[in-house]
């Protein structure tokens, strides 16, 4: 059995949807979630500008690893790739990739919504808003454990 394909990224820019290459030979299915930042408005600092991401690299790299470990474990996936923006990020553009490929839809499916759900509740990464006049931190909503299984 050849070794999973695990492709982590933290980068300085937002991310993009990359082509899985060489595609697994046994996949006959891909999931792609693409995290965007939406345009919104705050009733004290105006529109969004933009989302600033900041991360304990050596441990959210160490926490990306082990996640996606994990779902290769839990679901029958042959590849799994997750970058996440680090810095700004405007409005449109996209700070999370979680891709995933597997035999089946339904692996797929699943790994990449378990994948995403646990990324947002432990990965040690940072969201600030940057709003037109002003900054505030995002404090987060991780999922549940029986949300993150439905």
């Amino acid at each position: 059995m050849n070794d999973p394909f695990i492709d982590i990224q933290l980068m300085p820019k937002p991310v993009d949807a990359v082509p899985l290459s060489p595609w697994p030979e046994h996949g006959g299915a891909e999931c792609v979630f693409l995290g965007r930042t939406r345009a919104e408005q705050h009733p004290d600092h105006g529109a969004l500008v933009a989302l600033h991401y900041d991360s304990y690299e050596a441990m959210a790299r160490q926490t990306l690893h082990a996640l996606a470990t994990s779902a290769f474990d839990a679901f029958d996936i042959l590849a799994v790739r997750l970058h996440h923006a680090t810095g700004p990020v405007r409005v449109g553009e996209a700070s999370v990739l979680v891709q995933v490929a597997a035999g089946h839809r339904d692996a797929a499916f699943r790994a990449c919504r378990y994948l995403i759900d646990e990324l947002k509740a432990s990965v040690p990464i940072w969201k600030q808003e940057v709003w037109s006049d002003g900054t505030t931190w995002s404090d987060g909503t991780p999922v549940s454990p029986s949300e993150s299984r439905t």
